[in-house]
C-alpha cells in the first residue's frame, strides 16, 4: 500500500484524507439515521395515550424531546395541545423543519466528497502528465521519471473515480432515508393534530 502511495505523488494525500472523512461520515450516518431511532415504533400510540390521560406535564414533554427527532416533533404539538388547530400546526412544522436540518447534518459534505473526488483525481492526473512532459529534455526521455508520471497520472484518476462512487452510492442512500423520515414524521404529527382536535369536536 505504502509503495502504491509513493508511487501516486503527493496529489494522492488529497484523496487519502477526502476518504477517510468520507467513512467516518457514511459511518456516523448509518449509526445515527437508523429507523429505530429516528422513528421508535408506538411511540404516538404512548403520546395520544398520555393526552388522553391528561397527564400532560412539562417532565413528560422535556423526556419526549429527548427521545428521538419524532418525539421532538410530537412534543411541540403536546406543548401546544389547548392551542387552535392552526397554531399546534405551525409549532409542529418549525420543530419538523429543524429535527429534518439535524437529519441533513454532513449529509452535505458527503455529497461535495463524492463530487469532488474525480476533480482531485484529475488534478493528480494533470500532476502526472506535468512530469510526463517534464521527462523528456533535449538528450532524450528519462525512463525513472517518464514512468513515475504515468503511475501519477493513473494512480490519482483511478482513487478519484474510487472514492466518488461508494460515496455517491451512500450520499443518494441517506438523502431518500432523510426524506422518507421526513414525510413520515408528517404524517404522524398529522394525526396527531386530527386525534387532538377530532376529540374536541
Amino acid at each position: 500500500m505504502l509503495a502504491i502511495i509513493q508511487a501516486a505523488g503527493w496529489p494522492i494525500w488529497l484523496l487519502l484524507i477526502a476518504s477517510v472523512i468520507a467513512l467516518a461520515l457514511i459511518i456516523e450516518r448509518l449509526l445515527y439515521l437508523r429507523r429505530r431511532r429516528i422513528l421508535p415504533p408506538n411511540l404516538l400510540d404512548e403520546v395520544v395515550r398520555v393526552y388522553q390521560n391528561g397527564k400532560v406535564q412539562p417532565e413528560v414533554i422535556k423526556n419526549l424531546e429527548q427521545n428521538s427527532p419524532l418525539g421532538r416533533v410530537l412534543a411541540a404539538g403536546l406543548r401546544n395541545v389547548n392551542a387552535p388547530r392552526d397554531v399546534m400546526k405551525e409549532s409542529i412544522e418549525e420543530a419538523g423543519q429543524g429535527t429534518a436540518h439535524e437529519l441533513d447534518r454532513f449529509l452535505t459534505t458527503l455529497g461535495t466528497i463524492a463530487t469532488l473526488a474525480p476533480l482531485m483525481g484529475l488534478f493528480g492526473t494533470v500532476v502526472g502528465m506535468i512530469e510526463i512532459f517534464g521527462a523528456q529534455d533535449a538528450s532524450g526521455t528519462n525512463p525513472a521519471q517518464l514512468a513515475h508520471g504515468i503511475s501519477v497520472a493513473l494512480y490519482n484518476t483511478g482513487f478519484g473515480l474510487a472514492i466518488a462512487m461508494p460515496t455517491l452510492v451512500f450520499y443518494r442512500h441517506f438523502r431518500a432515508l432523510v426524506d422518507g423520515f421526513v414525510v413520515e414524521m408528517e404524517q404522524q404529527a398529522v394525526k396527531f393534530v386530527d386525534i387532538v382536535h377530532g376529540n374536541r369536536k
